[in-house]
């Protein structure tokens, strides 16, 4: 039973919205382009890590730290955003449009830091105002689709691996200063907020209006389903945002690469295309969820992803054809079992208390991120790339385990299984 299905049962007497003015794909259109622009700032300080290092003396703990405290920043977002009612009191669009400016300005407010002290705070900001960008972009869409929500929900995350990956391609142009990369994602994101503003409603499915309950959000973890729905995401989690963050570091340090002319544009061009995958990737897990299920669409991306972590970890002094594959395959799966751990909860938790249930998920997701994003560059610099990688591998192990539990968790509960 899914939330619309269980929204129904519990009110009977309540119909959809009165047809909107704009169709569906139209909406969706709007919607993933105004993400896919506005979430280019999330990354735009860690793909400049190498000019940051030398111009404020960065240390490995401190490069880290930019993108560790965006993650910090989200969790603080979305969850005050729930607890407040801001996210049920203010039209998603609205919402969107306050966030990707006020994370635009955050982002600007880099090229007048003179040192990471200046850059972190900024950088928090950013994180708080993407989760008014995010998080409403993913309700908006689900509000605009009964069925094929998965696939929709793939184009949408879709759109944010794009967005997430933009700093990348205007660092491939080569010799780009640091200023100028911030320079460009922050009006990205900007053009992304602006852009929203055409969607003139939610679509015709609205979800009610319903209080935060953080209580009812941690007695939701008590749900079996829920539970392993979380633990599948944090694993899903675990390697992500370390993979985003880190393999145009990992493709500059390959000889192929390091011998080039310029070997950071290089890397940047190749770390787009590997991110980019994930577009297509969104896409192909939301038909796979659309059609097999959640659980056993997210078991096939976990397993691809970590096998894909492992073979790089052994294969990392590969011809650079064969790692650059591996890569792109790599980034096709990390992402596209994104939208199906937050359908899993809407489906199982209890329906009056959803949003709760899924800001819990999201806030264990993104602390889960904090300790890879962390633990790469430091594995990295006291013993080597392989062991980084294999250790990103550990999350969709457990990850997958967890998908196998539910599945098995689903077959029990059906009659005459």
């Amino acid at each position: 039973m899914n939330r619309y299905d269980a929204e129904i049962r519990l009110a009977p007497g309540r119909i959809p919205a009165a047809a909107p003015a704009q169709r569906p794909a139209t909406a969706l259109t709007l919607i993933a382009l105004s993400t896919f622009l506005s979430m280019s700032v999330w990354f735009s300080a860690s793909f400049v890590v190498p000019q940051l290092v030398a111009a404020w003396n960065l240390s490995a703990a401190g490069s880290s730290l930019l993108t560790i405290t965006v993650q910090f920043g989200f969790v603080i977002g979305a969850v005050t955003a729930a607890a407040t009612g801001l996210a049920d009191a203010v039209p998603g669009r609205i919402l969107i449009f306050g966030g990707a400016v006020g994370a635009a300005l955050a982002n600007l407010g880099l090229l007048f830091a003179d040192g990471l002290v200046a850059a972190l705070p900024l950088r928090l900001l950013t994180g708080v105002f993407l989760a008014a960008v995010y998080p409403p972009a993913l309700k908006e869409v689900s509000t605009w689709f009964r069925t094929g929500r998965g696939t929709a929900l793939g184009v949408m995350i879709g759109a944010l691996t794009l967005g997430s990956a933009l700093p990348h391609l205007v660092n491939s142009f080569g010799d780009v200063q640091w200023q100028h990369v911030i320079t460009a994602t922050t009006i990205m994101t900007a053009a992304g907020g602006a852009l929203i503003l055409l969607l003139r409603s939610s679509g015709p499915y609205p979800f009610p209006q319903q209080p935060f309950s953080l209580t009812a959000a941690i007695t939701s973890l008590r749900n079996k389903h829920v539970a392993l729905a979380n633990i599948g995401y944090m694993g899903h989690m675990w390697e992500l945002y370390a993979m985003w963050a880190w393999v145009g570091a990992f493709l500059a340090t390959l000889p192929a690469i390091a011998t080039r002319p310029h070997p950071d544009a290089t890397a940047s061009a190749l770390s787009f295309t590997c991110i980019g995958a994930g577009a297509i990737g969104c896409f192909v897990g939301g038909r796979l969820s659309d059609r097999y299920g959640r659980a056993q669409s997210a078991l096939i991306c976990l397993i691809c992803s970590g096998t894909a972590a492992t073979g790089l970890s052994i294969l990392d002094t590969a011809p650079l054809p064969i790692v650059l594959a591996v890569c792109v395959f790599w980034g096709f799966w990390v992402i596209a079992d994104s939208a199906q751990f937050s359908a899993l909860v809407t489906e199982h938790a209890d329906p009056v208390y959803v949003g709760g249930a899924v800001s819990i998920q999201l806030a264990l997701g993104y602390l889960t991120t904090t300790l890879t994003l962390w633990l790469v560059p430091v594995l990295v610099e006291h013993l080597s790339w392989s062991a980084a990688l294999l250790a990103l591998a550990v999350g969709p192990v457990i990850g997958a385990a967890a998908m196998a539990l539910l599945i098995r968790a689903d077959h029990d509960a059906t009659p005459n299984s």
